[in-house]
């Protein structure tokens, strides 16, 4: 749904001499300002912001597809990326110390769903894993229950009934962990011998 529009704000960019990295950090800044909007109880903002940034999330690979992707843009993109989404809970906390819990858990799953998603990225390509397999990514990808998009609707959810984070969180909690656990099986049994 969202390529066509990536492809022709990707030419524009490109046009005037914006690059991948550069759109990767501008990302990841509006997202940090969803996070302080969130923390201030800007809800609408921080919902336009996340969908921003995570728009600057999808826009930097298509920029970079585009003029030649790299180690370093692939490098940059994952590490804000897990960055951000672990800036998000923190700020419903931040926001409501009645939320710490819920994201103090939430971020524990996401460490989850992170560390199990990059250790078989590395074993993956340490083992010379068909590469073709994640043409349009930089590293190996796992996919499970909550990726991107899911957690993109998820983050939406909780600036659209914030009053709902506890529940929200911890549904979504348990997801994550569902997938973590998914993919150190996969691993298991994939990485023998």
């Amino acid at each position: 749904m969202i390529e066509k529009p990536l492809v022709l704000c990707a030419r524009a960019f490109i046009a005037v001499g914006i690059k991948a990295d550069t759109v990767t950090m501008l990302g990841f800044i509006i997202g940090c300002l969803a996070g302080i909007a969130i923390w201030q109880g800007s809800f609408t903002t921080a919902l336009c912001l996340i969908l921003l940034s995570r728009f600057c999330d999808g826009l930097d690979g298509t920029i970079a597809r585009q003029l030649g992707a790299t180690d370093r843009g692939a490098f940059l993109d994952i590490s804000l990326d897990f960055l951000f989404y672990s800036w998000i809970p923190l700020s419903f906390a931040l926001y409501d110390t009645q939320n710490a819990l819920a994201a103090t858990f939430l971020i524990f799953s996401f460490v989850g769903t992170g560390t199990s998603f990059l250790s078989y990225a590395a074993i993956a390509e340490k083992r010379g894993v068909d590469p073709t397999v994640n043409a349009n990514k930089g590293i190996y990808y796992l996919g499970g229950l909550t990726e991107g998009t899911e957690t993109i609707l998820f983050l939406c959810a909780c600036c659209i009934w914030p009053n709902s984070f506890v529940v929200l969180a911890t549904l979504f909690c348990i997801l994550c962990l569902v997938t973590t656990c998914l993919r150190i099986y996969r691993g298991y049994c994939d990485f023998k011998g």
